[in-house]
């Protein structure tokens, strides 16, 4: 019996001598409709927007797409980690790295830059006018309030080329009027010397945006920085003004009339006491008491005139002398 089951299971395996020499194909015919119909069902399942997964090993190109994707992310990382310069370094870096060239080459030019200072050298009038004030950009508007922040009672004079018979002035600001440099000190640019300042005015001839304009302008300047003013031919010396000359001399004419009405007073006092003693000792015998006289003669010298009254000067005034040597 054992015989004869391992003869049938060989037969049935396909090892024994009943096997059919059909049978492998038709078994590799079904497995083929079965992965075919596998592969039929697969296809319904997958839904037109989701990808296909590879099966097999990664592609080249997928695999350098995906490793590019990666370096990204980790470069902007980084990128984000930096600060402003850091990052514009790295770019200049890069961009040499690969195409290039020189840093100086990243340099920026300052050559037209311009300061405030620049701005208003370059607009600064020396007298602005109503026609000059016309169409103002922001640059003149600059230079006109810098102007209207100067002061311009005196001048500050450069006369490093007198012999030339040219000079620069320019109107101080505001350190300068603190220091008194050009009122109280000369108003040469070079020297501050305090003693024996003058005061001059110049008729100033310049050329300015290619118009030719003058200026009346003060300064005071030492003897020696006035010499070299006047080198070619002398200007003109300003001096007090002639009211306090005047003031001075009603003044000294009005003592003097004041001092010669005192005077004829006095001697008419003097006769009227005399006759009244006369009188006096006609009458009377006896003599007066020196107190009685003395309170008559005040008695009389109220009915004589009116009290004579003493100038005096109001605040105004006072103030007006004590600046008139100070703005000459």
């Amino acid at each position: 019996m054992v015989p004869a089951q391992l003869l049938l299971s060989q037969a049935v395996h396909g090892r024994g001598g009943y096997d059919s020499d059909f049978s492998d194909d038709e078994s590799g015919e079904k497995s083929d409709q079965r992965n075919k119909r596998t592969s039929n069902e697969d296809a319904l399942l997958i839904k037109p927007f989701q990808k296909v997964k590879p099966v097999k090993v990664a592609d080249r190109q997928i695999a350098a797409e995906e490793w590019d994707r990666e370096e990204a992310r980790n470069r902007r990382f980084h990128l984000i980690a930096m600060d402003a310069y850091a990052r514009h370094k790295k770019f200049v870096n890069d961009y040499i790295l690969y195409y290039g060239g020189k840093k100086e080459d990243f340099q920026r030019s300052g050559a037209s830059d311009k300061t405030d200072l620049d701005v208003v050298r370059e607009n600064c009038r020396f007298l602005w006018k109503e026609e000059d004030t016309v169409d103002m950009n922001w640059e003149k508007r600059l230079a006109k309030k810098y102007y209207d922040k100067l002061f311009k009672e005196y001048c500050i004079a450069d006369l490093s080329r007198y012999k030339e018979n040219k000079f620069g002035f320019r109107w101080r600001h505001e350190k300068e009027v603190v220091s008194g440099k050009g009122q109280f000190s000369c108003g040469n640019k070079h020297c501050d010397e305090k003693e024996g300042l003058k005061s001059w005015e110049v008729n100033f001839g310049y050329i300015e945006y290619g118009e030719k304009r003058n200026a009346l302008v003060k300064l005071r300047l030492c003897p020696q920085c006035s010499c070299k003013l006047n080198f070619h031919h002398r200007r003109r010396e300003v001096k007090p003004n002639k009211k306090r000359e005047r003031t001075e001399q009603n003044s000294e004419e009005s003592k003097s009339k004041k001092s010669r009405l005192s005077h004829s007073e006095k001697h008419r006092s003097k006769r009227n006491k005399q006759k009244d003693q006369v009188s006096s000792d006609d009458s009377d015998d006896f003599d007066n008491d020196p107190d009685d006289s003395e309170e008559h003669a005040s008695d009389s010298d109220f009915w004589k005139g009116p009290l004579q009254e003493t100038d005096e000067k109001s605040r105004e005034e006072e103030f007006d002398e004590y600046f008139q040597d100070l703005f000459l």
